[in-house]
């Protein structure tokens, strides 16, 4: 009679061995991950040693794995002498088969974790902190189910090599027939016997086995359809919601998250410092309900702020207050995660998790305890205000660039945060969506009762969106005020250039309304008067007029040297007092309007044009 106790051992073993393999597997993934909000800690030696030793037994020959596990759990090892004083022995046991699978079968989960982990947007992370959720929550919502296909291909690959395993099982377990030997043990002394056709006959129970395993990792989890991941996600969330205390009693959105106290003034301070790899940043700076843009190029420094101030990076140093709230104190010790910053983030890619529909990404930052109708309620509110009715059901990919970036700042709304951290939200937009969400994002201000930071580099949109600005560049604030000061009297030639300036000259002055801009060659008067010690002179593209009369004050001959065409304007590059020998033999740059541009290049040259006294940007050499 075949006895079939093999593979009834081998089903046992590796299916324990697979669960057991799953869960720490996971377990020290996302332990050796850590915090991935900032991308900038590197892992520790301990933990890179760590790492080298959770995976020895992926390339260690399964003898040498299972000679060291005898060495640890024999008699004379230092877990068998304490298993021997509790009166138990695993050794040449079917709990040691157990161990001998699930040491071997462990580095594969925890490496296909590890890696799946790793390949989540840390954006996604980071916007779940900043919407108050826990690293539980963020654990079995976010992580979980986005890292799926990887640790399901991890789990059935664990299990095949739990279910082959025989070199570790034969040395801890040994080969008990009805107790320890499992099918690759049985193959073993059934051909060393000279039984080839049972050998053969478990050779073939494997094989069909792989070659199951093997079409499921490679075929079986990517196309999912979505019924199947809604389940999944019911389960999950089921599973989360029963091991987290649960929320007694309603509370509205606003008991839950206040905004400033009734009657008080909103203020954030902000004044930090943080060494970056490639400048330090040191910003100091207060501002209220009005919204503050931060203006500078890529890589100045604005979008590290608003992460200092979510609490997705820290400072080295400072402290940032929000509504008399400490929100870091580096002197005091105080450090809220982002949860408990009641922060809005909207980051430039938007973040919004993939796995979730429209209503479900709204709701994840709502206050929890909320009942299920005033959820609804709350969603189809905040569906109406972005014009985003009937499409609660969408996932994020089945939406429009326009569509996500709506449903993003739905989601960052529905959490009533006391500041809003917009990072260059219309960055990734063509002009017309930029057009349609700069209009809604300008309403909602209207209407929002918190601080607003705006990041960005686009010159427009700074000055439409945001009464006041700060100019960075270098991680230091360069100039501050109303933007109107800030374009018209910018403080340095760097602040000049960031707000779109692109003509200067050297300037010496001759009294205290005239200078000779040395690089035009002309002699220019200015209505206010000339700042100590002048450096240059400065005029905007836009500002140059072009005159019928050449007699008009800081009016000059100039010549076309080259012109280049927008879908709307004409730069046109020019030259004063002479001809021009190249097309780079200029002096100043002027923008004008295609229709200008049809009656202007009908003229005869000498062309004339105007510096208007007013429009003169005077830089003094001590502020550059």
């Amino acid at each position: 009679m075949f006895d079939l106790s093999p593979l009834w051992i081998s089903l046992k073993t590796a299916t324990t061995a697979t669960a057991i393999a799953l869960l720490l597997g996971i377990a020290a993934a996302r332990w050796m991950l850590g915090d991935r909000c900032t991308n900038l800690t590197q892992s520790s030696p301990a933990k890179k040693l760590l790492d080298n030793l959770l995976t020895l037994p992926l390339v260690l020959p399964p003898t040498v794995l299972g000679f060291l596990l005898l060495l640890l759990l024999g008699k004379q090892g230092p877990l068998g002498r304490l298993l021997q004083v509790l009166d138990l022995t695993v050794i040449f046991s079917w709990p040691a088969t157990v161990i001998a699978a699930t040491a071997v079968a462990f580095p594969l989960i925890y490496k296909t974790a590890l890696g799946a982990f790793r390949q989540l947007d840390p954006n996604l992370l980071a916007g779940a902190r900043t919407l108050g959720a826990s690293e539980w929550t963020i654990f079995w919502r976010i992580m979980i189910p986005l890292a799926r296909p990887g640790l399901l291909a991890g789990t059935l690959l664990a299990f095949a090599r739990a279910w082959g395993e025989f070199g570790a099982t034969v040395m801890l377990a040994g080969s008990i027939p009805g107790k320890t030997q499992t099918i690759p043990i049985a193959i073993f002394f059934a051909a060393e016997s000279g039984a080839m056709d049972r050998a053969f006959a478990w050779v073939a129970v494997m094989v069909v086995v792989a070659l199951g395993i093997v079409t499921a990792v490679n075929c079986g989890f990517e196309g999912r359809s979505r019924p199947v991941a809604a389940k999944q996600r019911k389960w999950v969330r089921r599973l989360a919601q029963a091991l987290r205390p649960k929320i007694k009693g309603l509370r509205s959105r606003r008991e839950k998250f206040p905004n400033s106290p009734s009657g008080q003034p909103i203020e954030l301070t902000v004044e930090i410092q943080k060494q970056l790899p490639h400048f330090s940043l040191d910003i100091s700076f207060q501002t209220d309900q009005t919204p503050l843009g931060l203006l500078g190029a890529s890589g100045a420094g604005k979008s590290t702020i608003l992460r200092c101030i979510a609490g997705l990076e820290t400072p080295d140093r400072g402290r940032i207050v929000l509504n008399g709230r400490a929100l870091f104190d580096s002197v005091r010790g105080i450090n809220l995660p982002p949860r408990d910053r009641r922060v809005g983030y909207l980051f430039q890619n938007y973040a919004l998790f993939p796995h979730l529909t429209v209503a479900e990404n709204i709701a994840f930052g709502m206050p929890r305890g909320l009942s299920s109708v005033a959820v609804r309620q709350c969603i189809a509110s905040d569906l109406a205000q972005m014009d985003l009715q009937g499409l609660e059901k969408r996932y994020p990919g089945e939406l429009s660039g326009g569509q996500q970036q709506r449903v993003a700042l739905a989601r960052t709304l529905a959490r009533e945060p006391e500041i809003l951290l917009l990072d260059e939200p219309f960055s990734a937009l063509d002009t017309y969506l930029r057009d349609r969400l700069e209009k809604l994002l300008r309403a909602t201000l209207n209407h929002y009762s918190g601080a607003t930071l705006f990041v960005t580099h686009n010159l427009e949109e700074a000055y439409r969106i945001c009464p006041n600005l700060l100019a960075i560049d270098g991680g230091r604030i360069l100039d501050r005020g109303s933007k109107q000061k800030i374009f018209e009297h910018p403080a340095t030639l760097r602040v000049a250039q960031i707000t779109g300036c692109k003509n200067f000259s050297r300037a010496v002055a001759l009294n205290a309304q005239q200078a000779i801009a040395l690089d035009w060659g002309c002699t220019l008067t200015t209505l206010e008067p000339l700042p100590n010690s002048l450096a240059r002179i400065g005029i905007r593209a836009h500002q140059l007029a072009f005159r019928d009369r050449p007699n008009s004050e800081n009016t000059f001959p100039c010549w076309l040297a080259a012109a280049s065409e927008t879908q709307h304007r004409i730069t046109l590059y020019l030259k004063l007092q002479s001809a021009p020998t190249s097309p780079q033999d200029y002096h100043l740059q002027a923008e004008v309007f295609k229709d200008k541009w049809e009656t202007l290049k009908a003229r005869p040259y000498p062309w004339h044009v105007q510096l208007h006294p007013l429009r003169l940007i005077l830089l003094p050499a001590s502020r550059e």
